[in-house]
């Protein structure tokens, strides 16, 4: 699943193993299995983009829950989202196609950001997913229910101990994923995302706006973000099936505020590298020595984030993959000049 978005974990929710019939399983899969299986993919990617829905999805990691709401709308002139965080500091995301603004009510701020690509769940799998095949074996389950609407439960098993195994229930009739559950080697729900309510088609467009008053007295922030960039970083071992999906250079701003005592930071480049099997992501983050960091990892449900200190730099690799795919990448970060 990708970083920063959203997956889940609930025991109550194991499907039973007896009610799995064979869909592409075994060492390796047929030519009709992968093409099934990539027909499915193609499927569950296409169907968030296509559709008009809203819904409300619940989203559980370790002890931490969160709830969302999400609004999407297709027409003529393309994609319009709104995303919606119930819990905590209000905080509102409207997607434009490939741009996305994010209001702050609390700093009554604006922050703009271009050549955004859609992750946010139902959106689960990346593009180069038709490769999964090669790291997972896919077997079909049961027929559940999810948000009151029929689903079909599809497995995947990882090939190796690089990554982790998924549970994605997928909507009978429109391909909508409705609920997608991360598994350890212990079979054990660790994650899980899900709708609890949803709603298909007949989406009023007016509706994906913010739900703020007097924007025009808001402070916008253009994100400055450089795409597609080469910054001389490279990981020299990474889990098979892995590949680097995007390089960016990020500006980071100081905070407008810094607790008594302590030097606030000047603003400062960082980049980031993403890495996928299509659908686990891993990011890497390098960034100038700053006081703040500490050498160390965190384990919390599937995310796994390890820091370590490299030269003047720190090094923090954040992942939804096993401890040992999070040391293997931190552990290969090189910088090769140009």
């Amino acid at each position: 699943m990708q970083v920063n978005r959203f997956q889940l974990s609930f025991l109550v929710m194991y499907l039973g193993i007896g009610n799995i019939s064979a869909f592409a399983s075994g060492p390796s899969n047929t030519t009709d299995e992968k093409l099934e299986v990539q027909s499915l993919i193609k499927m569950i990617q296409s169907a968030p983009q296509k559709l008009n829905y809203s819904g409300t999805f619940v989203y559980q990691q370790a002890s931490q829950i969160r709830t969302s709401k999400i609004t999407h709308h297709v027409d003529a002139n393309g994609e319009l989202e709104k995303l919606e965080i119930l819990d905590g500091n209000s905080r509102e995301y409207v997607r434009k196609n490939d741009e996305v603004s994010c209001y702050l009510p609390d700093s009554k701020t604006v922050q703009v950001e271009k050549d955004v690509t859609q992750e946010v769940f139902p959106a689960l799998l990346a593009r180069h997913a038709t490769q999964l095949p090669d790291f997972y074996t896919f077997k079909k389950g049961e027929v559940s229910r999810v948000a009151g609407l029929e689903c079909q439960t599809y497995v995947m098993s990882p090939r190796d101990g690089a990554r982790y195994g998924y549970r994605l229930c997928v909507e009978k009739q429109s391909g909508l994923l409705l609920r997608a559950q991360t598994v350890n080697n212990h079979d054990e729900v660790i994650e899980q995302i899900a709708f609890t309510q949803l709603k298909l088609g007949d989406i009023d467009k007016n509706k994906i706006k913010p739900s703020f008053q007097n924007l025009s007295q808001w402070h916008i922030e253009n994100l400055t973000v450089q795409s597609n960039i080469s910054s001389g970083w490279i990981v020299k071992s990474l889990p098979a099936g892995f590949v680097k999906t995007k390089e960016l250079k990020r500006v980071i701003s100081a905070p407008p505020s810094i607790p008594s005592g302590r030097k606030p930071p000047n603003s400062h480049q960082v980049i980031q590298m993403i890495f996928s099997d299509g659908m686990a992501a891993i990011s890497v983050f390098i960034e100038p020595n700053m006081e703040q960091h500490s050498e160390g990892s965190l384990q919390q449900g599937a995310m796994t984030i390890m820091t370590k200190r490299q030269g003047d730099y720190w090094l923090t690799v954040v992942g939804e993959v096993p401890a040992n795919a999070i040391r293997q990448v931190v552990n290969s970060i090189e910088f090769k000049p140009k």
